[in-house]
């Protein structure tokens, strides 16, 4: 499959949609978190393998929310930052578009 690099954000474009160039520091800290949140979610199997009390796994299951609404807290603001922002700067707004797609989307 051949990919080509996008001119503004570092990122690549090919048949199967868009991908992003993160630096090794970003993709670090995305993991970690996601290594995190998968820890907590394993936890949760245990817990119900355990026959752990209900409101004790709710409690859990709404640390893992927030967990994830923090990652895509973090992962929405360096969307905005890079790639939203040099798209425009090239004078593309398509990417206004998608953006307000996906507030909406995160939003429900």
């Amino acid at each position: 499959m051949e990919t080509k690099k996008c001119c503004c954000c570092a990122s690549e474009e090919s048949s199967s949609g868009k991908t992003k160039a993160r630096t090794e520091e970003e993709k670090k800290a995305l993991v970690n978190r996601l290594s995190r949140i998968e820890g907590q979610v394993r936890g949760v199997k245990n817990m119900i393998e355990n026959d752990a009390y209900c409101v004790d796994v709710m409690t859990q299951v709404a640390a893992i929310n927030a967990a994830l609404v923090s990652f895509n807290k973090q992962l929405l603001s360096n969307h905005i930052e890079t790639c939203v922002a040099e798209h425009l700067k090239a004078g593309d707004e398509s990417v206004i578009e998608e953006l307000v797609n996906l507030t909406q989307k995160l939003m429900r």
